[in-house]
């Protein structure tokens, strides 16, 4: 490490530190200011919400903006250098371009290492205290909200097996029961071979598991039936309170290794839309490594010395931004709505920019 390195890594730390702090502080405010009613109609206290809804929301806003925010950052001093004829005279004294970028390569590994551990355990733990207390006293208070809930119902249907099919009825969250019963069949071939009805499935913890109540069990072997009436009785559905009717901030609450094992499970369970799922758990790896990605991109833009000053850079900067985001969302949705793998749509944004960066750094004055 030389002089040189230590001096663009000072400038890509600390220039990255303040930006995302001031976009950071400026989310918040308009945040605040959307959600002041909800936070008073909440009756909770400043320090409740304080810890409760921003020790969640702010490193999940953080996690939102922070490949972007550094790409300005790279754009904003490394344009500074340039304006100032740094670069040139870095180039002039016999450093070649190759060698220029190193520093920018090893800040932006570090940082890449740091956020892929955030979003893999951190961040989902912050999306705990954010989700709870957006859907407690924020989307529960919201019309829009309810009437999708009341559009779905409180019913609940899941696939056990490959070959057995469950269905709740009036679920209560809060309780963890269903009040207006409990079917479960299972199939062999085409043909009903038992068939389970109870009034009520409760979770029991001291078992940690499910009991049904008031059940009536039917075996059926070809035209012989076999019928049973039991009181009370256990039976594995293989799935969890929380992972019932669970709320839009569910895959966002849980970490990479429980997201592996909850599509793992749902997928032997033959459950069909998970791509939301599979997207999130592909994208946590996916935006760690456009932080590389856009880190050098941004060197390489920035380093041209230009007439016009770094004005001309940081618009740059902000319209092929733009065009990360809207790549971005475009093919999130090609994948959650149309038959477009999640794998790639969470990594195309990168192999183009990966592409374009390769260009760039072809054409640039060495």
């Amino acid at each position: 490490m030389k002089i040189l390195d230590w001096y663009i890594l000072r400038k890509l730390f600390f220039t990255t530190f303040f930006i995302v702090i001031i976009f950071t502080v400026i989310a918040v405010v308009i945040d605040t200011s959307e959600k002041a009613d909800d936070f008073v109609k909440s009756g909770q206290t400043t320090y409740y919400i304080i810890t409760h809804y921003f020790a969640g929301f702010i490193p999940f806003i953080i996690s939102m903006i922070f490949p972007l925010m550094l790409f300005i950052s790279v754009i904003l001093f490394t344009s500074q250098m340039a304006g100032r004829s740094e670069i040139v005279a870095i180039l002039a004294g016999g450093v070649k371009f190759r060698r220029f970028l190193r520093p920018y390569l090893i800040g932006s590994i570090i940082m890449a290492v740091s956020f892929w551990l955030a979003t893999q355990y951190l961040i989902p733990r912050a999306n705990v205290l954010r989700g709870n207390f957006q859907a407690t006293y924020i989307d529960s208070k919201s019309s829009y909200e309810i009437g999708q809930y009341m559009s779905r119902g409180s019913n609940y249907y899941l696939r056990v097996d490959s070959n057995t099919y469950a269905g709740l009825r009036n679920y209560d969250t809060s309780a963890k029961t269903a009040y207006g019963g409990f079917f479960l069949e299972r199939l062999e071939g085409t043909e009903l071979v038992y068939n389970l009805r109870a009034d009520y499935l409760r979770w029991d913890t001291s078992i940690k598991g499910w009991k049904l109540e008031n059940v009536l069990e039917r075996k059926i072997d070809g035209v012989k039936e076999t019928v049973n009436f039991i009181k009370e009785m256990p039976v594995d559905l293989a799935i969890k309170p929380s992972q019932i009717r669970p709320d839009k901030y569910f895959k966002d609450k849980m970490t990479t290794p429980e997201l592996k094992e909850y599509i793992r499970q749902e997928e032997v369970r033959g459950t069909e839309g998970l791509n939301d799922y599979k997207v999130e758990r592909f994208r946590r790896d996916a935006t760690p490594f456009s932080v590389i990605l856009l880190t050098i991109m941004g060197a390489i833009i920035a380093s041209r010395k230009t007439r016009g000053g770094s004005g001309l850079h940081i618009a740059l900067g902000f319209i092929l931004a733009a065009i990360f985001v809207v790549m971005d969302k475009f093919s999130l949705t090609f994948a959650t709505k149309g038959n477009f793998h999640p794998l790639l749509a969470a990594w195309t944004p990168n192999l183009i920019f990966m592409m374009v960066t390769v260009v760039l750094y072809k054409k640039a004055p060495k």
